[in-house]
Parts: structure tokens; C-alpha cells; sequence
């Protein structure tokens, strides 16, 4: 994650290698220089008990791998596997688009940029569970 540029609001938290860090009063940048460090913005964590649909799941398992949680190879085999199963439901282009790109952003070891494909596909899969409910 060399060169990354963080942009936070004021009281924003963001999991940085184990620690938290809680943003001030104002906004602020942060450039995050050290390679491969470990970061999760608070915002966008899915809790362990709000895991509870194929896509969560996914975004979960890849939200441990990118803050640090976890072995990595155990971590990336469980993600892949989640992400071919979530290409056997979700057949649709623009559903494979995103899987596409979550699988080459993860085994590039881009977590972020895997986690950011998974959570794209969210808003469908809410649709579809509403319709599939009625």
C-alpha cells in the first residue's frame, strides 16, 4: 500500500496495523508510506454478526485478510472460494465485472482494492434477498 492517501473526516476512525486512530476536530490527510501495512477504515467494517449473507461473508473474510487478522494463505484460499461460489449465483455482468476484479485484486494481494469490488456487489445481492423474501 505504498503512497496511499488516506482523507479522513473529523472523528473518523481507521484501523491502522492493530491500531486504532481517531481523526480530530478538522479533516485531515494521511499519506501512508510503509509498504504492505495493514488498514481498515472503520466505516466500512462489516461487524462479525451483520456476516450473515454470501457477500458479507466474502467482504468479511477480506476485511480480516486487509486488517491484518488472520493467516494470509488460509485468508486467500477462503475468499477465492467464496468468490467462486458467489459466481455461480451472481451471473449477471456487471456481478461478474466486480468478481473478476476482486479475484485479480486479491491474488495481486490489493485487499483494498478486492474489498472495494466485494462491497459494490451489496447493494444487488439486498435486492435480490428482498425479492427472493416476497
Amino acid at each position: 500500500m505504498s503512497g496511499l492517501v488516506l482523507k479522513l473526516n473529523p472523528k473518523e476512525r481507521v484501523l491502522i496495523n492493530g491500531a486504532v486512530i481517531e481523526n480530530g476536530d478538522r479533516r485531515s490527510r494521511l499519506s501512508i508510506m510503509t509498504p504492505n501495512a495493514h488498514i481498515l477504515r472503520l466505516r466500512d467494517a462489516i461487524h462479525p454478526e451483520s456476516a450473515t449473507t454470501p457477500v458479507r461473508r466474502a467482504c468479511f473474510a477480506t476485511q480480516l485478510l486487509l486488517s491484518g487478522d488472520g493467516d494470509p494463505q488460509d485468508a486467500r484460499r477462503q475468499i477465492l472460494r467464496r468468490i467462486e461460489e458467489l459466481s455461480q449465483a451472481l451471473r449477471d455482468p456487471d456481478s461478474r465485472i466486480q468478481l473478476t476484479l476482486a479475484t485479480r485484486a486479491l491474488l495481486d494481494g490489493e485487499y483494498y482494492k478486492c474489498l472495494k469490488a466485494l462491497r459494490a456487489l451489496l447493494p444487488r445481492e439486498e435486492r435480490l434477498l428482498a425479492h427472493r423474501a416476497s
